[in-house]
């Protein structure tokens, strides 16, 4: 059986990479609630031809300071960065949330119905894994010219499910064999009782793995569709979307680029660094 919740939080907290990890990570989602209001707008262009391009620490107009300069349209690169930050974080929690959501109840009932479900349901995830999540999402976004965001997380939950629905079937494979599984089964219990009181308590560790390493699949797949133009409708600020604007100066004007990219990259690290020790946490044990 899965260890206790707070069995496993300590023995993630062990370890210095999940503890590094998770301090990145609160300061990112503290500066995405509480700095806002105290930068300026990210969408407001100070003066498309004097305030365009400033290096960092630069003053406009006087009194003004843009800690990471401005970029082109002499908007301010730190007000939307820490924007940019909040919209990826959203993001990514809505749709892995919805995705594991969709992968246990699919997973769940394949395993522990089996049969004739078991067979059509991984035919189906069989049949979706074949072709490349990126793919799907390219051919579902170029429908929209603009794609509203709450239809992006939509379709980003709605195509991350399938190797979720994979892992968690196993494990309910795996727990069927256990002698209080046949039990339960043997004094009556339903499918019902033995699927939200037996077997999804006892993969809600892995899943939370998958669920950790997915937000940060997400956050890497939604600035690369938004560097495409594909991804967080414009004005909103996204690090993507930031990265494409700036490519054209990023001989110029470094910073414009730099920072999203820095973002992007300290991000998915942070959570990968956590879902390891997640991961590490469940299985303390060498194979």
């Amino acid at each position: 059986m899965s260890a206790p919740p707070r069995e496993l939080l300590a023995r993630t907290l062990r370890r210095p990479g999940a503890r590094a990890g998770l301090a990145a990570l609160a300061l990112l989602a503290l500066a995405a609630a509480v700095l806002p209001p105290f930068l300026p707008d990210p969408v407001h262009q100070y003066d498309i031809l004097e305030a365009r391009l400033l290096p960092p620490g630069a003053e406009f107009p006087v009194g003004e300071r843009h800690p990471l300069g401005t970029d082109h349209l002499s908007r301010d690169v730190l007000a939307r960065l820490v924007a940019a930050a909040g919209v990826s974080l959203r993001i990514a929690a809505l749709s892995v949330a919805l995705s594991v959501t969709l992968g246990a109840l699919v997973g769940l009932l394949a395993g522990q119905l089996g049969g004739w479900v078991d067979a059509v349901l991984m035919r189906l995830v069989d049949g979706a894994l074949a072709i490349p999540r990126l793919f799907i999402l390219l051919l579902l976004l170029l429908v929209w010219e603009r794609i509203p965001l709450g239809a992006l997380i939509l379709v980003l939950g709605t195509t991350g499910w399938f190797a979720t629905s994979r892992l968690v079937r196993g494990e309910v494979l795996r727990l069927r064999q256990e002698a209080y599984i046949q039990a339960a089964a043997a004094l009556g219990a339903g499918h019902r009782r033995i699927i939200f009181r037996h077997l999804l308590p006892n993969v809600a560790g892995p899943l939370l793995v998958a669920a950790t390493l997915g937000v940060g699949d997400v956050i890497l797949l939604e600035a690369g569709l938004s560097f495409l133009g594909l991804g967080v409708p414009l004005p909103t600020p996204s690090w993507g979307g930031m990265i494409l604007d700036s490519k054209a100066y990023i001989l110029t004007a470094p910073w414009t680029s730099v920072a999203p990219g820095l973002a992007v990259a300290g991000t998915v690290l942070s959570v990968n660094l956590v879902g390891e020790a997640l991961r590490e946490a469940l299985d303390p044990e060498p194979a």
